[in-house]
């Protein structure tokens, strides 16, 4: 995969180019968020997304169902590895530059005392735009590399449905 890398290390899945070719608008109007500022929210917000990944139901299942000697046992499910993804690039980009811009980049410009201001608007658009994106690519389930050998086997390709729970 073309993620972003330091030498060898995973840093994010998108850059600060990938950020700004989303809303250029945002960051000409925005110029104190530089690139530095931004790459560093981009590779807190991909842990953040390896995180929730790790905590499905899809991610759970593949893992137990791949190496028995979990033992169904959460304390032993491994990390995502980022390695290990191996399709839907521009789906883990898109799903890093949504998570960044409504987690990090537009809290820290939005004046959330008017409803209607452009950054809260734009939150709440990022935020349905990656809930989404993160509901499409886990039932697609088609990317993950569970056994890390650098192929997708057919075993490994666990499409599943997620189950959204309404909150009152």
């Amino acid at each position: 995969m073309a993620f972003n890398y330091n030498s060898t290390t995973f840093v994010s899945f998108a850059v600060y180019a990938d950020v700004t070719a989303r809303d250029q608008r945002f960051f000409e109007a925005n110029e104190g968020l530089d690139s530095t500022t931004v790459n560093a929210l981009l590779a807190q917000a991909s842990q953040r997304i390896l995180t929730q990944i790790r905590n499905t139901q899809w991610y759970r299942e593949g893992a137990f169902a791949l190496d028995p000697t979990l033992n169904n046992d959460l304390r032993l499910l491994p990390a995502v590895n980022p390695d290990y993804i191996k399709a839907r690039e521009q789906e883990f980009k898109d799903l890093n530059v949504y998570f960044a811009m409504y987690e990090y980049l537009l809290p820290r410009v939005a004046d959330f005392g008017n409803e209607n201001s452009a950054e809260v608007v734009k939150i709440a658009h990022y935020k349905d735009g990656y809930d989404k994106l993160f509901k499409e690519v886990i039932e697609s389930g088609d990317w993950y590399d569970f056994s890390g050998n650098g192929t997708i086997t057919t075993n490994e390709r666990r499409p599943s449905t997620v189950n959204l729970i309404r909150i009152r």
